[in-house]
């Protein structure tokens, strides 16, 4: 093999790894959803007090407000139940997630499985805040 050969392939090596890295970059709106999933997802694994943690400021919010938070999250967890069979996966949609950069959210979208069969989709608003996407 000839030292032009192996520059050839060596510098088509190098462009192939840079056009892959560069394609396999996740987006924004990609990691909002994926955020979003793992917030939902928590309510499957019942722990509603991680779901709230994944809210924007939910280290700020006075404790009887922290209560009542956690009570509709867990009657919200009873009807999906009660309606639906439970919340048995959630998926990230195909519909790409949408920013907003007047509101600075990106909206991110989920697919809902429920334990009838049925799936709902839903958007969740998120936001970054230090590196960290968090629901609105």
């Amino acid at each position: 093999m000839t030292s032009s050969l192996r520059k050839q392939i060596i510098l088509f090596s190098l462009y192939t790894i840079t056009f892959l890295w560069a394609c396999s970059e996740v987006t924004p709106e990609e990691q909002a959803a994926r955020a979003a999933r793992t917030y939902y997802q928590c309510l499957v694994d019942d722990r509603p007090a991680e779901f709230l943690q994944g809210k924007a400021d939910a280290d700020s919010l006075p404790d009887n407000y922290r209560a009542q938070l956690l009570m509709a999250i867990n009657q919200y967890r009873a009807d999906m139940l009660d309606k639906h069979n439970g919340l048995h996966e959630v998926q990230v949609s195909d519909n790409v997630g949408r920013r907003d950069s007047s509101l600075h959210l990106t909206y991110a979208f989920l697919i809902l499985c429920y334990g009838d069969s049925t799936q709902e989709e839903i958007t969740v608003p998120m936001i970054e805040r230090n590196g960290k996407w968090l629901m609105k």
